[in-house]
């Protein structure tokens, strides 16, 4: 027996339509978030740069000051330009990084991607290599499938004002280019295990983190880390202004200098120099932070002290706690005054650092040993400055690193 098609009367069809429709464009706070976007998705291209015999990478370990350090590079690395897709204010872009794969490794190595401190010139992003040199390159004589991402405004990227400071620009930076790297060294059918790491210093220190805190909190990066280590970052940065608004001198009033002026880029203040700096500081700062100076110099031009180097009335309004309320803002949104780490964590600081202030260090570990964080540690380098702090950090992360590659 043949059935009868079902019929509606038109006022059912309206109502069924009608009803399709609703549902189509409800909206809850349940809806799924766009997936992020696959390493095949961000990955645009890798270069061979230079085969390094470890001999080579052992003599620029001494000469950079990581003698202690050269034992630990046992093979030969291979370094590649790597170009791959972020996003950075909404918009797809393209930056750039050094991936450095030892060979003839026993077993498959992990992947660790490494953070540098804080550069101005553009010609010291890591993806130059091997014209410059951050020392994090070690870590692939050692064994590690090592990533050392430009960030943005270096490499690929330096139409861009560095984003200095900037959470989710920097974690954007070290996450991307961690997938398109794995999807890279697939397609390459060089194999890693399924160990990741994270290790940075300074500005690294702070990037390490702001990537950290993306990997642990959207699952959907796919990605887990098996352990960070963070020295001298700027994690707590209305802890840092308080510092600097309160100091006679500070050693490094060019970091002062890239902070205001890469926020008042960043977030379109577009606010004239003069307002943050006095003259003549106001108006060198352009030709000094146009990516062809370094630190040193940039310093030399500058004054260490922030009554002379700011303007009075923005001085004024540091010391008071309550001005300033756009810059206050972005400070605070852009530091870790809530999120915990779960991964295992190490943090690094030099009791005597100059630039970044050992209390960010120490006031950050206390937050998250307060609110229960498990797997966190802070080692303290006694006597240590901002730049003789770094090479004791890395012998003390590398062994570690190593015994939790297993």
């Amino acid at each position: 027996m043949i059935s009868k098609p079902t019929t509606y009367s038109s006022g059912r069809w309206l109502l069924l339509w009608l009803l399709l429709l609703l549902a189509g464009c409800q909206s809850t706070s349940d809806d799924p978030q766009p997936a992020p976007a696959s390493g095949q998705d961000l990955f645009v291209s890798a270069t061979k740069i230079v085969t390094a015999p470890k001999t080579l990478l052992q003599a620029a370990a001494t000469s950079a000051g990581f003698g202690n350090y050269a034992q630990y590079v046992q093979y030969d690395v291979t370094f590649y330009k790597l170009i791959y897709k972020t996003t950075f204010q909404g918009k797809e872009i393209q930056a750039s990084g050094l991936v450095g794969v030892p060979l003839n490794t026993p077993k498959p190595p992990a992947l660790l991607s490494a953070q540098h401190g804080t550069i101005f010139r553009l010609a010291d992003a890591p993806s130059n290599f091997p014209n410059s040199f951050s020392g994090f390159e070690l870590f692939a004589g050692a064994g590690f499938a090592t990533v050392i991402p430009d960030f943005i405004g270096f490499g690929a990227s330096d139409n861009i004002f560095h984003p200095y400071f900037d959470q989710p620009a920097s974690a954007a930076a070290v996450v991307d280019m961690l997938k398109a790297t794995q999807y890279y060294l697939q397609s390459q059918q060089t194999a890693l295990n399924d160990h990741l790491f994270l290790v940075g210093y300074s500005e690294g220190g702070y990037v390490t983190m702001a990537a950290q805190k993306e990997i642990e909190t959207t699952t959907a990066h796919n990605l887990t880390l098996t352990a960070v280590a963070a020295g001298a970052g700027g994690y707590d940065l209305p802890e840092m202004l308080t510092g600097i608004a309160t100091t006679p001198t500070y050693a490094t009033p060019a970091f002062l200098a890239f902070i205001l002026q890469a926020y008042n880029t960043t977030y379109g203040w577009n606010r004239p120099l003069t307002d943050f700096f006095q003259q003549p500081y106001a108006g060198r700062l352009p030709g000094l932070l146009d990516g062809s100076k370094a630190l040193d110099e940039i310093d030399a031009s500058l004054t260490t002290k922030p009554a002379e180097l700011f303007a009075p009335a923005f001085y004024t309004n540091l010391q008071n706690g309550t001005s300033e309320a756009d810059l206050r803002q972005k400070l605070r949104d852009n530091s870790f005054l809530t999120w915990v780490p779960k991964s295992p964590t190490r943090l690094f600081h030099g009791t005597a650092d100059e630039s970044v202030f050992y209390q960010t260090s120490e006031t950050t570990f206390k937050r998250f040993q307060a609110a229960g964080a498990a797997n966190v540690e802070f080692i303290p380098i006694p006597g240590g400055m901002h730049r003789t702090s770094i090479a004791p950090m890395m012998l003390n992360v590398l062994p570690w690193f190593q015994s939790l590659d297993k």
